[in-house]
């Protein structure tokens, strides 16, 4: 049985491939497309889906729609109608999209995929994220817990799983929304909706929470439960092309910042403010989806689920004793769980799992290019490389990073979901205090204060970090481990606290002393494990820096082209990819490259 999920229309458009119950293939639209967060119909990354799993469209049994869109363009018929006359142009401007491609989803399907005779149906939005959540897990039961901006109505759910069945038992319902008031101080602090919002989540730690009270007293009426209703007279959402409007500005006494300019103090001490706001609706929220489930187990998604210190927080003062995250949580995991909707739901088939190892298998489900293909492509463009045997590869690698050399890390299959995980990385010392500003400000052209995640050895991981559990998706926050750290006394305010070093691992450790935390098993990733393992072997540090393979607005590479492109743009030393290692001081310049640095849009 072969079932097709997609996610389109909205930003991360997205297809996942499920035969008979097992997720073969997943991506995102924008690896293909090279446009960030593409909201377009996922016909490159569908196309894909199919060759991988050795099928054609006529093959495909059922395509499921990863949400309900009569039920969305009503909710935005009846928001435009009841904000009118303010609304009405903001529906004006919907509309042409709506009536040339988000009304006629089957039509758009069976014209995308010309020849498919089969099933369409359609699942609800955060139906989809409970799926997405629920099914891929470990566990045979469990409480889920779905948050982001909005789907059709819903903002929030949350519900039980057991076995193959999924019941939703309540949710909370636009405009009442964490994602969206998230998204609005995003705007505020002058990053880009659907994009910027983990800069905010990174901003956080350099700032004091001084505007706490004003958020809960003025913007949110916030329950026990941690349900809450928005004062809308704050929010341009409903009815405009902004996300705030002069009431909020009037609120924090200005405009929002533009995009580029400076970041001041006030910057930070808002985004200090907005992410304790919503760690606390996080973390009160998960209380009362215990109290009501009676569950120990927690599987989350939804866009607020890569809230990573939301989810630390969670996980350690929460009231569940496991928490597992869909990696891709956002709308491109809608794909995912839309298939195993179909699979599951619509069909009717038995679920089995053991409570210890998850079904999607370290998220790695997108396309692999073998040593083949990358040596017939750097042949073909005369590019200069040295061929080096598996084993020896990894022990090389870890020398380099030794040696303080920026490494581009192209292995096995791509990633599903926004983070690198060992497949398409960018790889460093996470020992070296001048490691995060090198990278920042020469590999990745983007702002200085963006911290790094670490990779380490998942059987290292308490001795360096305050966490016992495994972190495959880097998807927690945990602090770095006390006798880590190097807690001198710290007067520096602002951005001069990244001048500071707090541990022996400072380029992964935020100004907080926490850490976005990676661990690797062998058995998920054993090229990248053992390499990570030589590294361990050779300096007695089981740790390095782990960051996307892409500079500043790029999507993630996707193939050996995107990656040798990517390299040559920045100042990384090596370039890694499968068995071949390319030296930097080797390469001639690029010739007639496009002014990239105009092409990808600033997140």
């Amino acid at each position: 049985m072969n079932i097709l999920g997609v996610s389109a229309f909205y930003h991360d458009s997205a297809a996942c491939f499920v035969q008979d119950g097992r997720i073969v293939a997943a991506a995102q639209e924008e690896r293909f497309s090279r446009k960030k967060h593409d909201f377009r119909f996922p016909i490159h990354s569908i196309n894909w889906c199919l060759q991988e799993g050795k099928i054609k469209v006529s093959d495909l049994d059922v395509v499921v729609f990863y949400e309900k869109p009569f039920i969305k363009f009503e909710r935005i018929l009846e928001t435009s109608l009841s904000y009118a006359p303010m609304g009405v142009r903001q529906f004006i401007q919907a509309m042409p999209l709506w009536l040339k491609q988000k009304l006629w989803i089957p039509e758009v399907i069976r014209e995308e995929l010309a020849g498919y005779k089969g099933k369409i149906i359609f699942a609800g939005h955060h139906e989809s994220h409970a799926a997405s959540a629920f099914y891929p897990s470990p566990f045979k039961e469990a409480a889920f817990l779905t948050l982001d901006g909005v789907g059709e109505w819903e903002t929030a759910s949350f519900g039980v799983g057991i076995d193959s069945e999924i019941e939703m038992l309540k949710d909370l319902r636009f405009p009442h929304s964490l994602g969206l008031l998230y998204s609005a101080f995003t705007y505020y602090a002058g990053f880009k909706v659907n994009s910027g919002e983990y800069k905010l989540m990174g901003l956080a730690p350099y700032g004091e929470c001084k505007y706490v009270d004003l958020i809960k007293d003025n913007l949110l009426d916030l329950k026990n439960d941690g349900s809450f209703k928005l004062n809308m007279k704050y929010f341009g959402y409903c009815y405009g092309m902004r996300m705030t409007n002069w009431r909020f500005e009037k609120l924090f006494g200005g405009p929002p910042r533009r995009p580029e300019t400076r970041i001041s103090q006030k910057d930070m001490d808002i985004a200090a403010s907005i992410q304790k706001v919503t760690e606390e609706i996080m973390l009160k929220m998960a209380h009362h989806v215990h109290e009501v489930t009676k569950q120990d187990k927690l599987c989350l998604a939804g866009g607020v689920a890569l809230n990573c210190v939301g989810n630390g927080k969670i996980l350690r003062e929460g009231p569940f004793k496991e928490v597992w995250i869909q990696p891709a949580s956002g709308d491109a995991g809608g794909a995912l769980g839309a298939a195993l909707v179909g699979w599951y739901r619509y069909l009717g088939n038995k679920r089995e799992v053991d409570d210890k190892k998850d079904f999607q298998h370290a998220t790695l489900l997108g396309p692999h290019y073998s040593d083949e293909y990358i040596e017939a492509f750097l042949k073909k463009e005369n590019i200069p490389y040295k061929k080096v045997s598996y084993p020896e590869i990894s022990e090389k690698t870890a020398q380099l990073i030794d040696e303080g050399n920026v490494i581009g890390w192209f292995q096995g299959r791509m990633e599903f979901g926004p983070r690198a995980l060992g497949a398409r990385s960018i790889i460093g010392d996470a020992r070296s205090s001048e490691m995060q500003s090198r990278m920042n400000l020469k590999i990745k052209y983007r702002e200085s204060f963006r911290p790094f995640a670490p990779t380490v050895l998942r059987e290292e991981v308490a001795e360096w970090f305050e966490m016992e559990e495994e972190s495959p998706y880097m998807l927690l926050v945990s602090p770095v481990s006390g006798d880590k750290c190097l807690r001198a006394e710290d007067k520096a305010i602002g951005f001069d606290k990244l001048k500071v070093r707090r541990s022996q691992i400072p380029a992964v450790t935020h100004v907080d002393y926490s850490a976005r935390v990676q661990t690797v098993k062998r058995e998920d990733n054993p090229l990248y494990y053992d390499m990570i393992k030589a590294f361990f072997d050779l300096t007695g540090c089981p740790v390095i820096i782990n960051t996307s393979f892409n500079v500043r607005g790029e999507p993630l590479v996707c193939t050996p082209e995107d990656a040798f492109r990517c390299f040559m743009r920045t100042e990384m030393d090596y370039l890694v990819m499968g068995s071949i290692m390319l030296d930097k001081l080797k390469q001639k310049p690029l010739e007639k490259d496009t002014k990239w640095q105009q092409e990808f849009e600033l997140d």
